[in-house]
């Protein structure tokens, strides 16, 4: 065979390695671009999604709700009436250091408008054991908001925790107007109906009841709302009427007084149970 001049193997070499140098480099380009496989579009859909749902949630997180509340009923003011029975062993010192800590309240919880107490004194016996009564007033139910948490009221449940049995609380909208009386004896009832009366039997033990100081003159003040109390101490009662007579003489008219005793009559088809305290009102 015949030997190729030297030249041309040089050239025959030179191609070669064109050809070698040429298909490691599209290699290269192959290797590099399997390694990093393009996302598919559902891929890159969800990374987009991922991304967004993560800046919400950012967004969210800095997000506080602030409850919003409507203002008072037109001539109303928000009543908080608070009942308390305590324990056997609770001596009348623990009881009254829980009393003057409950009137200072009102010094350091500005939203607290009108503070009344007193001690159950009603010759009716439907207190349910308890004994000390204590009426608060707010604007609103802003004003309530403000005052369940304040420290104020905590560091007051310090000093009632450990002698307090029972806890009996009702909300509800009472007049802002209130007669001007030197004394109130305020008669509080509270009604829990059974179950399956009728809404329309219940209206007409409201209006009944509502109808009462146009016809008993020792009735001095009145007033009546439906519990909207936020802490679950309702026991099932649902209906408060606040009552005020200037003496215990009046109240003495009133109990046996015949259009008293015809409302009751009214009432007792539809009652299931009531509640019913008397005080003096202090401040």
């Amino acid at each position: 065979m015949m030997k190729q001049p030297h030249s041309n193997r040089w050239i025959f070499y030179a191609m070669h390695r064109s050809n070698f140098l040429v298909m490691c480099a599209v290699g290269a380009a192959l290797y590099s671009g399997c390694s990093k496989p393009p996302m598919s579009t559902s891929q890159a859909t969800s990374t987009s999604n991922t991304t967004e749902a993560t800046t919400v949630s950012d967004d969210s997180a800095t997000i506080t709700d602030e409850p919003e509340f409507a203002p008072a009923p037109e001539g109303k003011v928000l009543r908080h009436a608070v009942f308390f029975s305590f324990k056997e062993d609770s001596s009348e010192e623990d009881v009254q250091r829980i009393v003057d800590a409950f009137r200072e309240l009102p010094s350091k919880i500005e939203e607290i408008i009108d503070f009344t107490w007193g001690t159950n004194n009603s010759p009716e016996g439907l207190n349910d054991g308890f004994t000390h009564c204590f009426l608060l007033t707010f604007k609103d139910e802003a004003g309530r908001a403000a005052y369940l948490p304040h420290e104020a009221h905590k560091a007051f449940g310090d000093v009632l925790r450990g002698h307090n049995d029972k806890v009996f609380v009702i909300d509800y909208w009472g007049n802002a107007e209130e007669a001007a009386l030197d004394k109130k004896l305020k008669h509080a009832v509270f009604f829990r109906f059974k179950q399956d009366a009728a809404p329309e039997d219940i209206k007409k033990v409201e209006e009944a009841f509502a109808a009462l100081p146009s016809k008993i003159d020792t009735i001095k003040d009145f007033e009546w709302g439906t519990n909207n109390s936020p802490e679950k101490h309702d026991a099932g009662f649902t209906h408060c009427f606040m009552v005020t007579f200037d003496s215990e003489e009046g109240r003495a008219t009133y109990l046996p007084h015949e259009d008293h005793l015809a409302f009751v009559e009214i009432l007792k088809p539809v009652l299931d149970a009531p509640r019913v305290l008397d005080f003096w009102a202090e401040k």
